[in-house]
């Protein structure tokens, strides 16, 4: 029994897994979709109840559909806890909505033409909305509880209904759009895979000059210091040596260092974009108990700053809680949250960074801000969104749009959430919220 339960959850987060990415790319067009469906319940309960009269309306059904949708309207404004459960709400609303609904008028108005292409528009629209998953199983469920509803509601025997041709055209349009949707996403499936591949070749091809490079380093350091005094003493000596200016010989003094750190800094990103660019590896790790002050303290040791990057970054505070995650994934969250507020801080040539531990009795709070230049704000809406990139991209890896995904992957397989606050020209601030452990 012991180990069914792991096994179930597994089971569920893979079935479910298509259907939460699908939540993710559609969330531009879910204020735009909610307000559709509110004003549609309604105008159209009019139309076929007083413009072209249908055998059978009801305005309580259509005001349900109608109060599905008006919380989606103010979805960026539920508080942290609740958005975890925004996109199961989306897909009953869906449910109820679409095959529900239509399914129901559809029998209760005995397959009459128009219900006949209402029910397929609905259908059409599934296909749009729906990968190929979420569409077979929200057309069987809706229908089946709709068939169910019509038995315990009608004093019409289903046999009696006669529009069995609906059903035929309906299930042709499910199964044409299922296998579209499919082919849709096994392209975007091995889109990231290749685009994975080639950050594994590129990596690969980078750290072997890396390597070579900072061990050409280590061993130079071991005799440049004798060679610059050396030709120091050949100068005072009066010996034919060429001569080098004093700048030139502090600089050489200190090269060595610059370049060590330079080959860790490249390293590092090449570890970011590839921790990035694995996709599906936030939800296959398994989580663990860590604590975010052993996290934070990690990544400020680790990334690779330069010493004026060094001098603008603060952790403010002594505060920890514990969290079920990964300490690997959170340091890799961390490094992007920073190296983007480094990034805001050089574009405007100000600022600086700090992180802050917060706990409360409803969440644990991560919190990363930077007073740099912001975030314009026709682009903070989209910022989470993987690929979303453009000349003046706030995200993070090498302009490649996966770096702030990732971050929301992550933070979504700890059940917890990422949220975004900026004003232009002023700050920046990402509020990481972890469930009570």
């Amino acid at each position: 029994m012991t180990a069914l339960i792991p096994f179930l959850k597994h089971l569920i987060t893979r079935l479910l897994e298509p259907a939460l990415r699908n939540v993710v790319y559609i969330q531009r067009r879910l204020t735009a979709f909610a307000i559709i469906a509110i004003v549609a319940f309604p105008l159209y309960w009019y139309v076929w109840a007083f413009v072209f009269p249908q055998r059978y309306e009801s305005l309580g059904l259509r005001l349900i559909g109608t109060a599905l949708f008006v919380p989606m309207l103010f979805s960026r404004h539920w508080p942290n806890w609740l958005k975890s459960w925004l996109p199961y709400y989306w897909y009953f609303s869906l449910l109820y909505s679409l095959p529900f609904f239509f399914t129901y008028m559809l029998l209760k108005n005995q397959g009459a033409d128009v219900w006949i292409g209402s029910a397929l528009v609905a259908v059409f629209v599934m296909i749009l909305l729906l990968d190929w998953v979420t569409l077979i199983g929200q057309f069987v469920l809706g229908s089946g509880l709709a068939v169910l509803a019509f038995t315990l509601t009608s004093d019409v025997p289903l046999a009696a209904f006669e529009r069995w041709d609906y059903l035929a055209i309906a299930l042709f349009a499910v199964a044409a759009g299922a296998v579209s949707n499919y082919d849709s996403e096994r392209i975007r499936i091995e889109q990231e895979r290749a685009m994975l591949a080639t950050a594994g070749s590129i990596a690969h091809e980078l750290r072997t000059p890396l390597l070579s490079i900072r061990a050409g380093a280590a061993g130079l350091a071991h005799y440049l210091p004798a060679l610059i005094e050396a030709h120091e003493m050949a100068q005072r000596s009066g010996l034919p040596v060429s001569p080098i200016r004093a700048t030139h010989v502090d600089s050489l003094r200190g090269v060595l260092s610059r370049i060590d750190s330079e080959a860790r800094h490249s390293n590092a990103i090449i570890d970011m974009l590839l921790v990035n660019a694995r996709v599906t590896g936030a939800a296959e790790q398994t989580l663990q108990p860590c604590t975010m002050a052993a996290c934070v303290d990690v990544a400020l040791q680790r990334y690779p700053f330069s010493e004026e990057e060094r001098a603008v970054v603060f952790r403010e505070g002594e505060g920890d809680f514990s969290f079920r995650g990964s300490e690997l994934l959170m340091v890799h969250v961390l490094f992007n949250l920073i190296k983007n507020a480094l990034r805001h801080i050089a574009r405007a040539s100000k600022g600086e960074v700090s992180i802050r531990i917060l706990t409360s009795p409803a969440a644990n709070r991560l919190m990363v801000r930077d007073t740099g230049g912001g975030i314009p704000p026709e682009m903070l809406p989209h910022i989470f969104q993987r690929f979303y990139t453009s000349a003046d991209s706030n995200d993070s890896v090498l302009g490649a749009g996966i770096g702030l995904a990732f971050c929301r992957d992550v933070m979504t397989s700890f059940g917890g959430t990422i949220e975004c606050t900026s004003v232009s020209g002023d700050f920046t601030e990402f509020v990481l919220s972890f469930p009570q452990s």
